[in-house]
This record gives C-alpha cells, sequence and structure tokens, in this order.
C-alpha cells in the first residue's frame, strides 16, 4: 500500500499547493494561453493520482484485478507490488473509485444542461429569426437580430453560429466589428467550450477541492484573455479594447458596484496598458515544466517495477 498511498498524498499536495502557488506568479495574464496549458497539466497530474492509486489499490486487494493488471509483468516486477494488501487497500480502490464514476456523472449531466442550453438558445434564435425560403437551420455562420441591448456572442455546436444584434452593428465602428468576430471565433477554434465545461463538472462534483474550484475559475477568466489576444494580433489592442467598452459601457460593468461582468474593466485595462510577453525561450521552458507535472504520478507509480527490472 506504500506507491498507492504515495500518489493519494501526491495528489492531494498538488490539489492544495498548485492553486496557491499560480496564484503567486505575475505571468499569467501576460501568456494566458501558456497558463491555459499549465492549469490542464496540473489537473491532470491531480487525476492520474488518483487514477493510479485506485488501479493499484484494486490491484493489492483483488486477486482477479491483480492479474489483469499485471499479466505481462515479469515475478519481479509483481512481487515489488505485493506488500500485504489490509482493508484499506479494497476500502481506497473503491473509494476512488466511486469518486471517477461521480467525476463522469457530473461532466455527462454540464455536457447535457449545455446542450439543453444550446437546444433552447437556437430555438430563441430561430423564433426571433426565421428563416426565409430555401435557407436551412444552421446554414448561416452569422445571423443578426433586431435588439436595443448591443451583444455578441458564438453559439457552438455541430453547425456554430455568430450571433450580434442590431444595436451592437450601430455601436462599432470601423474594425471594431471585425475585432469581435475574430474573438468570438477564436473562443471556437481553441474549443473553449470544453475547456469550461469540464472545469465546471470537476468544481461542481468535488467544491471542496481548491485545484478544482481554481480551475473553473482561472478557465472563465484565461480563455477571455487569450480570446482577446487572438483578436488583437489581427486587429490591434485598442481596437478590440474599444469594442468591449460599446459592448458593455450601458451594463453597469463600469461603475463601483460589482456585477457579474466585473472581469470586462480589467480586461480592457489589459488591453490599453499592455505588458510585454514572456521571452520565448521562458515561455518553452513553462510549456514543457507542465508537461512534465502529469509525468510525476507515473514515476511514483512505474518507480518499484522499474528498480525491480534494473
Amino acid at each position: 500500500m506504500m506507491v498507492p498511498a504515495a500518489l493519494l498524498l501526491l495528489g492531494a499536495l498538488a490539489a492544495v499547493l498548485a492553486p496557491r502557488l499560480l496564484a503567486r506568479t505575475d505571468w499569467q495574464d501576460r501568456e494566458p494561453v501558456v497558463a491555459l496549458w499549465v492549469w490542464q497539466c496540473v489537473v491532470m497530474a491531480v487525476l492520474l493520482c488518483c487514477a493510479l492509486s485506485m488501479t493499484l489499490s484494486a490491484a493489492a486487494a483483488w486477486q482477479a484485478v491483480r492479474g489483469h493488471v499485471f499479466a505481462p509483468a515479469p515475478h519481479a516486477v509483481v512481487q515489488a507490488y505485493a506488500p500485504a494488501s489490509g482493508p484499506w487497500a479494497a476500502a481506497t480502490a473503491v473509494t476512488l473509485a466511486l469518486g471517477g464514476m461521480w467525476s463522469a456523472t457530473m461532466l455527462a449531466r454540464e455536457i447535457s444542461r449545455a446542450r439543453t442550453r444550446r437546444r433552447r438558445r437556437r430555438a430563441e434564435l430561430l423564433d426571433r429569426a426565421p428563416l426565409l425560403p430555401g435557407e436551412e437551420p444552421g446554414g448561416e455562420r452569422l445571423v443578426v437580430l433586431e435588439g436595443e441591448r448591443p451583444d455578441a456572442w458564438w453559439l457552438p455546436g455541430a453547425a456554430p453560429q455568430l450571433v450580434i444584434t442590431t444595436a451592437a452593428l450601430r455601436r462599432l465602428k470601423g474594425q471594431q466589428l471585425d475585432a469581435v468576430l475574430a474573438h468570438e471565433q477564436g473562443h471556437a477554434r481553441a474549443r473553449h467550450d470544453w475547456l469550461l465545461h469540464s472545469s465546471a463538472a470537476l468544481a461542481t462534483g468535488f467544491p471542496q477541492v481548491p485545484v478544482f474550484a481554481a480551475f473553473r475559475d482561472e478557465m472563465h477568466r484565461l480563455v477571455e484573455l487569450a480570446a482577446d489576444d487572438m483578436a488583437s494580433r489581427r486587429f490591434g489592442r485598442l481596437t478590440i479594447a474599444l469594442a468591449l467598452v460599446e459592448l458593455n459601457e450601458d451594463s453597469g460593468v463600469f461603475g463601483p458596484c460589482p456585477t457579474p461582468q466585473a472581469h470586462v474593466p480589467q480586461r480592457v485595462h489589459r488591453l490599453l496598458a499592455p505588458t510585454d510577453r514572456l521571452p520565448p525561450v521562458r515561455r518553452l521552458k513553462l510549456t514543457a515544466a507542465a508537461a512534465l507535472v502529469p509525468v510525476i504520478p507515473l514515476l511514483v507509480a512505474f518507480g518499484p517495477g522499474l528498480r525491480a527490472l534494473g
């Protein structure tokens, strides 16, 4: 039980310490794409710790599972994982298996709710913008809605559509409309909706785990920063900043009272007062270091077997 226990301890430390360590960094707003990758690697490492601990605990508790897990392994490797199991092995394996099933259930529920919301919004969209003779549902990638509130959003799905209101068309000037379209298309190309669904499922299923709650909050913030950067590379930071102001000027987000869209002023300030990007070498180092984080649970899990072979 030493290896499963070590994996659980490693996963618990990562779940508690990783959000605190990442919160102290000053580069995430400068490199949101790298930050998205780092967060995904950290969460993957925590999930790997749980999955590997569950597998080894089940192998220690039940001969049938051990036979499948170590079927191709030499006898020396099997012996390296053969300490007395005790009652804790079965309890650990069952608990972690239930946690995995709960995670899958939460993810399925989140995806189901997202599909329901998407179907409802598509039905509302079809009601407000009925098809003309000869048009097919989902055939137009850009839909213009009559509306007094300036707004634009990307509706994901098999036939993704960009929706924009007439009030937004009246407000956005010059290349501001193109910048907004590029921002929403950036979300679609990077499949940010899947990141949001996954992070929401983990945070909802395990609200007491710090890394999952921080993962959800950071995903909502970082995907917007990443999409802002994608748009600003084509049309400039000033253009996308002015577009954000025009779209949100009447929503109260720039007032003294906090609102659900309180991140918008921060995004505008970041665009208007940009800091230098990290040097390419440091970006590469951060990316490589993050990729190595999920390797640590694998080394812990396979360490006794590798030592036995050596």
